[in-house]
């Protein structure tokens, strides 16, 4: 498909020539109104999530100059050339907005792809990762990739070397499996880090390395009305030994563990008060849903918590670094459950979160868990130990093989409830796609 789109672009040279084809003013009434439109998109961003979440946020404040500046300052202190890409369907079209550290924004407005065609092509796109368990490329993701990436990689993305994308997208897309786009060639996830934030002046920029904390691990592999996840005890024992002991002394971690009966919302606060920790990993069944945060949990071992009661917890007390779900899902299609998703680390108060989109199977969550701890802390940033994990995947390097669990730091068996598994091909985007870094990938 070829795209009719009208484009904004960055420099002084390029925007000259706009300037002059488009007859406006002058050059700075022309970046003033560029850089008021962008704020005025990051604040209606704003106020859908407060909107749906009922409460106050943080104020926009930074324009495109600030987030372009903020964008080189974190780049430098984590050792990568992060961007913020922005894409928001408007009705008759799709709205695309890039800023790169130090630059000014660049706008591409592709008119061929108004939302009914934008939705129909996600749509098929989720039903192609689904039901289809094969690591071949699916035709949705590639024509999205073409939409969404192509515009801006061989003159930005490639030219400035960026390898970090934060995503800000709008209703019909919050629920994309970016990490599974496709260019004909390679998956996003094997060029670029990702996350999904739901607007720049949301989310917390500042850096910590992550080296030696507290941690916390909770989670249920038995519930009285929902399916049973059996990796569950395993999966916290893995995280615990990729904290602690498979570590030098002075980057070991130290924590806590509770499974079924002692994962409680007592418990939970308690430890959130007593410990501190700078990691919370919930492996737990958690539903998005629409209509407000109330239809929205996490299941507990006998309690729901619901996604509206999360500010009466103390998330935030001081500040956790990463919120993790690992057996979440939320309802496609559907924009306030998007909505919910996307805000997940805002509702709680953390810097960064991991859930994932869909039902993802017992042993792939378990694989991709074990592999993301190892990397952690390994890698400059969360989001890349993420992309780590799942690329192990996508290359084989992490699968299943005569009863055992291969990874590369060695193998492990499985455990007996999953013995019977007949999954031990690990490559296709259903596996690790759903994977999802929410909020800020540092």
């Amino acid at each position: 498909m070829r795209f009719n789109f009208r484009s904004t672009v960055q420099t002084t040279v390029t925007m000259g020539v706009a300037i002059a084809a488009l007859s406006f003013p002058s050059l700075p009434a022309v970046a003033q109104t560029l850089s008021e439109k962008i704020l005025a998109m990051e604040t209606s961003l704003e106020r859908e999530f407060e909107d749906y979440f009922g409460a106050d946020l943080a104020e926009v404040t930074q324009n495109p100059a600030d987030i372009a500046q903020t964008l080189a300052e974190v780049g430098t202190a984590t050792g990568t050339k992060p961007a913020v890409l922005w894409a928001i369907p408007r009705g008759d079209h799709l709205h695309l907005v890039l800023i790169t550290p130090n630059g000014e924004p660049v706008v591409r407005d592709l008119y061929d792809v108004d939302d009914a065609t934008l939705r129909r092509t996600v749509r098929a796109f989720h039903r192609e990762i689904q039901f289809s368990l094969s690591g071949n490329p699916l035709q949705g993701s590639q024509q999205l990739h073409q939409w969404l990436i192509e515009p801006f990689e061989a003159d930005f993305l490639a030219t400035e070397e960026i390898d970090t994308i934060l995503f800000c997208l709008g209703n019909g897309l919050r629920s994309l499996p970016l990490a599974a786009l496709y260019d004909g060639e390679q998956f996003l996830l094997e060029k670029y880090s990702l996350t999904r934030i739901p607007a720049f002046n949301l989310i917390q920029t500042d850096y910590v390395n992550l080296d030696a904390g507290a941690f916390l691990a909770m989670g249920a592999s038995q519930f009285e009305d929902q399916s049973p996840l059996p990796s569950v005890p395993l999966e916290l024992d893995t995280i615990t030994q990729e904290l602690t002991v498979a570590r030098p002394p002075q980057a070991q971690w130290q924590g806590e563990t509770f499974l079924n009966e002692a994962f409680t919302l007592d418990n939970l606060e308690r430890s959130l008060s007593t410990q501190q920790p700078e990691i919370v990993h919930l492996a737990t069944h958690a539903l998005f849903e629409g209509n407000d945060p109330e239809s929205s949990y996490i299941q507990l071992w006998q309690n729901k918590l619901r996604l509206s009661d999360f500010d009466e917890i103390s998330w935030n007390s001081p500040a956790i670094e990463l919120l993790i779900l690992s057996a979440c899902r939320t309802a496609v299609g559907d924009d306030e459950a998007e909505l919910g998703f996307a805000g997940l680390a805002l509702q709680a108060g953390v810097k960064s979160a991991i859930a994932s989109l869909w039902d993802v199977s017992d042993t792939g969550t378990l694989i991709l868990m074990s592999e993301f701890y190892r990397q952690l802390g390994q890698t400059t940033t969360k989001a890349e130990a993420l992309r780590q994990a799942q690329l192990a995947m996508l290359r084989g390097d992490a699968r299943i093989a005569e009863g055992q669990l291969v990874l590369p730091r060695g193998t492990m068996p499985l455990p007996e409830v999953l013995q019977d598994t007949d999954i031990t091909d690990l490559s296709a985007p259903f596996y690790w796609a759903g994977f999802t870094m929410i909020s800020s990938p540092w």
